[in-house]
């Protein structure tokens, strides 16, 4: 049971170090993909990308540990689901860190375009503008559609079997529908307010004290597994 507590902790700061880096990184990069001229915008900013960047690679590997610490715990219940949870993060993983290979790709190209001529530039323009495409791409695709569905998957084991507290499961399962909502209607050019992003990001904050404090239930760690592999 030590081990179980153990392992609690460290997944409960895992999941704070994740959200931490990749909110700082989106808050950094934010305006400097909203500026009129990109390559422009970050080549003034290459610190500030560079920083963005390892906060996201962070984000990537803390994500990915999550899922292996909880793997032994989640397997005791469901090892179908289990394995699809950590399939899902290590996905999810691979995806944040080619947003940050894009990210560096682009902030590459920023150099020689702001050492190019006027008609070279219109080049790098070109080129920067589709890692961009490609980079906005994979990021929506690792937290809005991956990532949820890990966090559904994770939400329904952890409330199936009463892990934690059903209200905080329940929770992060809706929380993780809507965000993917809100995602799926991007791909149709449906602009719905990102605050509504919040109710996940809030849920994982909440389950990430939870398991510093109290753990998981005890009652339920011990109790015979009531689903394998159906």
């Amino acid at each position: 049971m030590q081990s179980n507590k153990l392992i609690a902790r460290i997944v409960g700061i895992l999941f704070i170090a994740a959200t931490a880096t990749s909110s700082l990184s989106i808050w950094i990069t934010e305006p400097i993909l909203e500026a009129t001229n990109v390559l422009e915008a970050f080549s003034d900013k290459s610190n500030q990308i560079s920083g963005a960047a390892i906060l996201m690679f962070i984000d990537a590997i803390s994500v990915v540990f999550i899922a292996i610490l909880l793997f032994p715990i989640l397997k005791m219940k469901s090892e179908r689901l289990a394995l699809g949870y950590v399939g899902m993060r290590i996905m999810e993983g691979l995806l944040f860190a080619a947003y940050v290979a894009l990210l560096l790709a682009v902030l590459y190209i920023s150099k020689d375009y702001s050492a190019s001529n006027v008609q070279k530039a219109s080049n790098f323009n070109q080129i920067g503008e589709s890692f961009l495409i490609l980079a906005e791409w994979t990021f929506d695709i690792g937290l809005g559609i991956v990532f949820t569905i890990s966090a559904m998957i994770l939400n329904y084991m952890l409330y199936r079997f009463s892990l934690v507290p059903r209200w905080l499961s329940a929770w992060g399962f809706l929380g993780a529908l809507v965000s993917m909502i809100i995602v799926l209607l991007k791909f149709y050019d449906i602009q719905v307010t990102e605050a509504l992003d919040s109710i996940i990001g809030i849920q994982e904050m909440v389950f990430a004290v939870w398991l510093i404090v109290k753990g998981f239930k005890e009652s339920a760690m011990v109790s015979e597994p009531t689903l394998t592999d159906n």
